[in-house]
């Protein structure tokens, strides 16, 4: 089932909260490192544990315990992914357009204001490039032949729980919503676990710096009008890269 429209803006006291949901200890850590003091509202950074269903259940309790302003309640899902495309490299990010699993596609909103945010000169790592298209969920890790199947979808990157994360968000009456992930495997740069080869090394590092990017995308769509909604990236739209790789250059 594919996600209803996007919430009216938050009329509640104070600022809108953002609340940004990742799955692993290592990457909550990596996020709360990068600080706070650019919000433009109350941040929450949930771990919601591996897997969709996991995703599913902490973001709907998140949501409840928000003191009834889940309808003013901003999300994005962020944390670590498996590239699809050939070319990708680990500490890559993707923007997704939409997320998708078996119970349909949820789009993302906000696409653009994510990604020029994210190749600014002043945040953009050497070696750093920021892919855009939509972002598959699966319920496990996927490898080898499988990545090639889930890519012929038109599929750019894989995770476990973006796409439970923001369907169960808009469900909730939350919204905008949207999906940023690092990626720390690839077709030609796969690895066994994360923290032990480069390729986590360089995700974590990139994932320290997605910060500042969240607070712009939540400061825009506090702005009258919805600064958002004239950004946001049709469902069909192919994908594309926006590289600040040197030709020829790898990640570091």
């Amino acid at each position: 089932m594919a996600a209803g429209p996007a919430p009216p803006p938050h009329r509640g006291e104070g600022p809108a909260p953002l609340l940004i949901a990742c799955a692993l200890g290592i990457e909550r850590f990596a996020l709360r490192g990068g600080g706070f003091g650019a919000a433009a509202g109350p941040v929450t950074v949930l771990r919601t544990g591996m897997g969709p269903q996991a995703a599913e259940r902490a973001v709907t309790r998140a949501l409840a315990e928000g003191g009834g302003r889940a309808a003013g309640t901003a999300v994005i899902a962020t944390g670590f992914c498996a590239g699809l495309a050939p070319g990708m490299h680990p500490g890559d990010l993707v923007v997704a357009d939409e997320t998708r699993d078996r119970e349909g596609a949820t789009p993302c909103t906000g696409t653009a204001v994510l990604t020029d945010a994210l190749t600014r000169p002043a945040r953009a790592g050497p070696g750093r490039a920021v892919h855009t298209g939509p972002l598959v969920g699966s319920g496990h890790v996927v490898r080898g032949a499988e990545r090639a199947r889930l890519h012929a979808t038109g599929a750019i990157a894989v995770d476990m729980e973006s796409a439970a994360t923001l369907r169960t968000a808009v469900a909730a009456g939350a919204g905008p919503v949207a999906a940023v992930r690092v990626i720390v495997d690839a077709p030609e740069h796969e690895l066994v676990r994360i923290g032990t080869l480069r390729g986590g090394i360089s995700a974590f590092r990139v994932l320290r710096t997605v910060l500042p990017a969240f607070f712009a995308w939540h400061r825009s769509s506090l702005l009258p009008g919805g600064e958002l909604d004239g950004h946001a990236a049709p469902s069909d739209h192919p994908g594309r890269d926006v590289s600040l790789r040197p030709e020829g250059g790898q990640a570091s």
